[in-house]
């Protein structure tokens, strides 16, 4: 066993020498989406009156923060992918590679709103959540909700692909932990903020029927444009993002389930956004590297992966050490310094760390499979991998973290 530990930091070390740029690109683009994601945590902890009185509200807002997530990290992976191919070029043209590309994530993040809002109440109906707020409650808080927190996160990506080219970054390696961690910081206060918007006499379904028709008039003037790539984005990633709805929804059931835990331990709630970001984050820059290694004739759609492939593997776990230690003992001070209770910092480091391992070796797998299939059903890997795989580790890393709150005795 030590022999084999010894061979385990040995390859690692190797590795974090011979590409130290990645890793330092890497981590610090990681450590700063942990800490922005902490905020969004306090957030979450902070909110828990509004939970209770809105029942239903927790299953929509993994599926709305995986949303940010799934549709702009989609878009900093295929800028990443322009940028590498040459083709990345800021503009304010619509029918530029950058001009369709913004087009086809309005459109998709108002699409797509619409439809968390309707499987968001499906589901809590269909879990037997008590006293579940209406429809009408839920597409406000979606559609306003998402759209006011879109408008930052595009800027941000926007931003972030121009320093990458600016600066030589590799954005495959930023963009997959900064955009959705902006995404979660902004998503929940744009939520709180909608949730003045229910309630409102006729008010409500006036603006909810507003809001909806909008959604769908901007997905069918997408799909009916005369501009081949935002059809294509809009044609792949829809099926793909919907799915990953109805997944990231099944993820704030399960979380709503144990809210009694969280309840009891508000610091708990601080911990989920970081967790569930990192998980998604250390998957959606492996999705990334790997679709930009399949597009440049890097590595083939292997079933065994191959040797640069796996290195990517290795990569990605020297990444989680750290970032799963550092989110616990952050995540437990900051709830300490705003005055949640948390079950302390031990048992935050335990949850963290078992539950982030798990998630993560199951992360390396879905990206990895998912990338190829795509690649081998001539899809683009960048419109399918950050969805898949943010998606993905929202349910998977849901249920890893009540796993490991289980296993830690906490509840």
């Amino acid at each position: 066993m030590s022999r084999r530990l010894r061979r385990v930091g040995a390859r690692l070390g190797a590795l974090a020498g011979s590409d130290a740029a990645t890793v330092r690109q890497g981590l610090a683009a990681l450590l700063v989406s942990s800490g922005g994601d902490l905020l969004a945590g306090l957030t979450l902890g902070a909110i828990t009156h509004t939970l209770e009185q809105l029942p239903g509200l927790l299953v929509l807002v993994p599926a709305a923060i995986g949303m940010r997530g799934n549709i702009f990290g989609a878009l900093g992976s295929r800028l990443g992918t322009a940028i590498h191919a040459g083709t990345f070029r800021l503009s304010r043209r619509r029918d530029t590679v950058v001009g369709q590309n913004i087009l086809a994530s309005i459109a998709l993040t108002l699409a797509i709103s619409l439809a968390l809002a309707f499987l968001a109440k499906a589901v809590a109906v269909a879990f037997g959540v008590p006293g579940a707020i209406s429809v009408v409650d839920f597409v406000i808080i979606s559609v306003v909700g998402g759209a006011l927190s879109s408008v930052f996160v595009l800027l941000l990506t926007l931003v972030v692909a121009a320093r990458s080219v600016a600066k030589g970054w590799d954005l495959d390696n930023v963009a997959a932990p900064l955009v959705p961690a902006a995404g979660d910081i902004v998503t929940l206060p744009a939520l709180f903020l909608a949730t003045y918007l229910v309630g409102i006499g006729w008010v409500s379904p006036v603006l909810a029927l507003a809001t909806a028709g909008l959604s769908v008039a901007a997905l069918a003037g997408a799909l009916r444009a005369g501009l081949p790539l935002l059809r294509r984005i809009v044609r792949e990633s829809l099926p793909v993002l919907l799915v990953a709805g109805a997944v990231d929804v099944l993820a704030g059931v399960t979380i709503e389930k144990r809210l009694e835990s969280f309840l009891l331990f508000p610091g708990l709630l601080v911990l989920v956004p970081p967790f569930l970001e990192d998980t998604g984050a250390l998957g959606g820059i492996l999705s990334s590297r790997l679709s930009s290694k399949l597009h440049l004739g890097v590595i083939e759609p292997r079933t065994v992966p191959q040797r640069a492939a796996r290195a990517d593997f290795w990569l990605i776990g020297l990444f989680a050490v750290p970032v799963f230690v550092l989110v616990a003992l952050t995540a437990d001070l900051a709830a300490t310094v705003f005055g949640l209770e948390t079950p302390g910092a031990l048992r935050m480091v335990a949850v963290s760390v078992i539950g982030g391992f798990l998630a993560t070796g199951l992360a390396v797998v879905i990206a990895y499979y998912g990338a190829i299939a795509s690649y081998r059903l001539g899809l683009d890997p960048d419109n399918h991998g950050i969805p898949l795989i943010t998606s993905s580790m929202d349910l998977i890393g849901a249920f890893a973290l009540i796993l490991a709150i289980v296993l830690v005795g906490i509840g």
